[in-house]
């Protein structure tokens, strides 16, 4: 069936292109759009007036379109744009069939409405006996949806959707051809109540106080399995609300993994946002509907969205709305600072301390002088977060490109703007960034535009620093500071598309969003115990020949994503003996391979490498807004004059009995 409709479109194409039409404009010659030209209709009818059929009076009549009676108007005007004289000659018509073919055939796999945009160039809304040209930006939009999946059967833009021929701007009194499916969407979910499933999505877009009901609403509907929080408030004082989907929400339970999704951190990159909005809606309807997928995802992991990290600056880029919006304006917040590049910059301290022995390159604490900067208020609550829950792996979503990046973000060379830096995960982050590009219905193809840049070699993936290079980033922060890994997904050229392009982009990433979810499930996951089974917790779990350790969280659970093949793990902690295992894990692994750790107490003996290479961060004792207590005051001796703090050191040679070494007494 399928082939011989794909016969019958392509027959159907050609005989579209060089079909007769009443006029022909330049160059469709050259196109074989038309076999007679403009200059040889006027000599026929000067030859022949006779044999030329008269045209008829252009008068309202109508519309009894069986294909078109939805279009939300019941008046049209023949000769139509295409020149058809009546309606008979509409619907007998090579572009009346070949749009039934169309939609058949393409099944709404680009633009559910390319029916509607086609219907309104066959027959147009007629006022007062004039015809009203469809909107040249709207078939603009739907071109730009749908001309990948032409060219993917090697098939042209059909020449009855020529936006510049059949279509009209704003100034000429156009109309939007897609008016009447907006409103009966709206209809439709105006007439829900909040306690009805349902898998409707209204693929608009949500101002802030939309989007803060929107999720209220949708987890007042999934109760069971979700719940809304928020993490902290912007610069002007809007709440960073987070949606969480689980089997026991609010909660974190034993080898449960934590997966965190995060959109709109560039306020005028907006598409991120929706599909995270759409994401959460979709979870809520199709758990309660009972697919078992989406059942068994939320059954085995907890699953945080922020759909906006930056509303303050999405307010500013919505104002101006996807036309006017340039690529700067409400990118940052509303302190002009970029929060992706205002974290604490870990990886120059990583490059630093690298080649040490005893320098970890994981959990590297927050220098001192990071919090004497401007912390954004965002980025400070977002940092909290990422602290406060033991993440396994993130994507953070972005506009402007089409690819996937992964860290390190910033250079190992501060002189090389584009220099490939990978991490110690090199091949798990790749796997990550694979998994999201490669189920992306376009992102990986070769042919796909990239928006001047070349990402076809690579098939969608990148590693951040041979891209461009930039310090503070958020990915590297989540890398070198807790156990959490994450991507930078970029999701096509256009940072703020129209509103007809969002249920085209939802049916390209849902399926992405949803697998890159489910992969968390790989690698090795398990419990460090001791031997009366209680959890340690902050336990380390390394990985020979990968300087990347994770720990372990408050119940002892562990998480570590890892590549297939053979591994030898080791448990450690303070206190604790020390013990390995050997794991092999097969290529075709679909779940994580369950390993366990049993440890034994050994007397504790100090080290000088903690003292030397200080784990323990700044935390607790800088707060730029005030939520904590600061670390100590100052003591005062009996005189009243202020006496310095004891170093870090000075408890380490007290309790040995062994002489602080001159030069650290100089320095004191």
């Amino acid at each position: 069936m399928l082939l011989g409709l794909l016969g019958l479109f392509l027959a159907l194409t050609e005989s579209c292109r060089c079909a007769p039409q009443q006029t022909c404009h330049p160059g469709d010659e050259l196109l074989g759009r038309c076999s007679n030209s403009v200059t040889e209709a006027k000599r026929l009818l000067v030859a022949f007036p006779d044999s030329v059929p008269q045209q008829h009076t252009a008068t309202c009549t109508e519309m009894h379109l069986s294909y078109c009676n939805d279009v939300g108007y019941t008046r049209t005007m023949f000769p139509n744009i295409l020149g058809h004289q009546t309606r008979t000659d509409a619907e007998s018509g090579a572009e009346y069939l070949l749009l039934s073919v169309i939609h058949g055939l393409l099944n709404g796999e680009c633009s559910p409405d390319i029916r509607l945009v086609g219907c309104s160039v066959l027959a147009s809304p007629c006022r007062d006996n004039k015809m009203i040209k469809p909107c040249r930006s709207t078939c603009e939009a739907l071109r730009k949806d749908c001309s990948h999946t032409f060219e993917a059967i090697d098939m042209a833009w059909p020449y009855f959707l020529d936006c510049d021929r059949f279509f009209a701007s704003d100034r000429e009194g156009c109309f939007d051809p897609l008016a009447a499916l907006k409103a009966r969407q709206e209809l439709t979910w105006s007439s829900l109540s909040p306690e009805e499933p349902s898998t409707i999505i209204q693929f608009t877009y949500t101002t802030n106080s939309q989007l803060y009901s929107l999720l209220k609403r949708t987890a007042a509907k999934c109760s069971h399995i979700s719940h809304v929080y928020s993490i902290g408030r912007s610069t002007e004082g809007r709440d960073l609300l987070v949606i969480e989907f689980s089997n026991n929400p609010g909660q974190h339970e034993l080898l449960e993994p934590e997966v965190k999704l995060i959109g709109n951190m560039h306020g005028n990159e907006v598409l991120g946002r929706q599909l995270l909005i759409y994401l959460a809606q979709y979870l809520c309807s199709e758990y309660t509907l009972g697919n078992p997928r989406v059942q068994a995802l939320i059954n085995s992991t907890r699953i945080h969205i922020l759909a906006s990290m930056n509303p303050d600056g999405y307010e500013l880029a919505a104002a101006e709305g996807h036309l006017l919006n340039g690529w700067t304006n409400g990118r940052t917040n509303a302190q002009n600072i970029d929060l992706n590049r205002n974290f604490p910059d870990l990886t120059s301290v990583f490059y630093r301390n690298r080649r040490s022995r005893h320098y970890r390159t994981d959990h590297i604490p927050i220098p001192d002088g990071y919090w004497f900067g401007k912390v954004a208020p965002e980025t400070f609550a977002v940092m909290k977060w990422i602290r406060s829950i033991p993440f396994v792996q993130s994507a953070s979503l972005h506009g402007g490109e089409l690819v996937v990046s992964y860290p390190f973000d910033f250079s190992r060379h501060p002189d090389e703007e584009k220099m490939f830096s990978p991490t110690p995960d090199e091949r798990v982050f790749k796997q990550l960034a694979r998994t999201y590009a490669d189920t992306h219905t376009t992102m990986s193809n070769n042919d796909t535009d990239r928006c001047g840049a070349n990402f076809y070699r690579t098939k969608g993936i990148i590693n951040g620093a041979l891209w461009y290079s930039f310090p503070g980033g958020m990915s590297d922060f989540n890398y070198l500071h807790t156990n959490c890994l994450e991507i930078t997904v970029e999701l096509g050229c256009d940072k703020f598309p129209s509103e007809v392009e969002l249920y085209p982009e939802w049916k390209r990433n849902k399926e992405a969003l949803l697998s890159f979810v489910e992969s968390v499930h790989r690698g090795i996951k398990g419990v460090v115990k001791d031997v009366d089974g209680n959890g340690i917790k902050d336990a380390t779990i390394s990985v020979r020949g990968i300087r990347k350790d994770v720990t372990t969280a408050e119940g002892g659970d562990y998480w570590r994503l890892l590549s297939s093949g053979t591994h030898i793990l080791t448990a450690t902690a303070k206190g604790y003996s020390r013990v390995s295992k050997r794991v092999h894990l097969p290529h075709n692994l679909n779940k994580a391979g369950r390993v366990d750790f049993v440890l034994k107490k050994v007397p504790l003996e100090p080290d000088i490498d903690d003292h030397f290479f200080p784990t323990t961060d700044t935390w607790d004792r800088f707060d730029p807004y005030n939520q904590f207590e600061r670390y100590s005051e100052p003591d005062v001796v009996e005189r009243g004059i202020e006496r310095q703090e004891k170093p870090w050191w000075w408890s380490y040679f007290s309790q040995s009995g062994i002489s602080p070494p001159n030069w650290l007494l100089r320095n004191f």
